[in-house]
C-alpha cells in the first residue's frame, strides 16, 4: 500500500538535504501515518485505515468519521473513504 493518508490524501514529498557546503542531495519527507481503527456511529462498525496524525486531529475536531465524511466532497476522497460515505448515505436514506 502507498504511503498516503486514506482520508486526506497526504503523501510523500521530495526535497533536498542541504549541507554546510550547500551540496544538495535528494531526500523524501514521509507523512506521519498511523494504521488505526476508526469507528462509525451510524454504521455501528469500525474501519481499519491508514491515517496521518493530522487527519486524526481533524476527525476529532469535526466530531467523528461520519460528520467529517458528510462535509467532505466526494472528489477529495480515496476509494475506501468513498465506499464508507456511500454506505452512510444508504443508511440515511433508509432512515428518512
Amino acid at each position: 500500500m502507498a504511503r498516503r493518508c486514506e482520508l486526506t490524501g497526504k503523501g510523500v514529498q521530495v526535497g533536498h538535504n542541504v549541507s554546510h557546503a550547500n551540496n544538495k542531495t535528494k531526500r523524501r519527507y514521509l507523512p506521519n501515518l498511523i494504521e488505526t481503527n476508526v469507528a462509525s456511529d451510524a454504521l455501528k462498525r469500525s474501519f481499519r485505515l491508514k491515517l496521518s496524525a493530522a487527519a486524526l486531529r481533524t476527525l476529532d475536531h469535526a466530531g467523528g468519521l461520519d460528520a467529517w465524511l458528510a462535509k467532505t466532497p466526494a472528489a477529495k476522497l480515496s476509494p475506501t473513504a468513498l465506499r464508507i460515505k456511500r454506505d452512510l448515505a444508504k443508511i440515511k436514506a433508509k432512515a428518512a
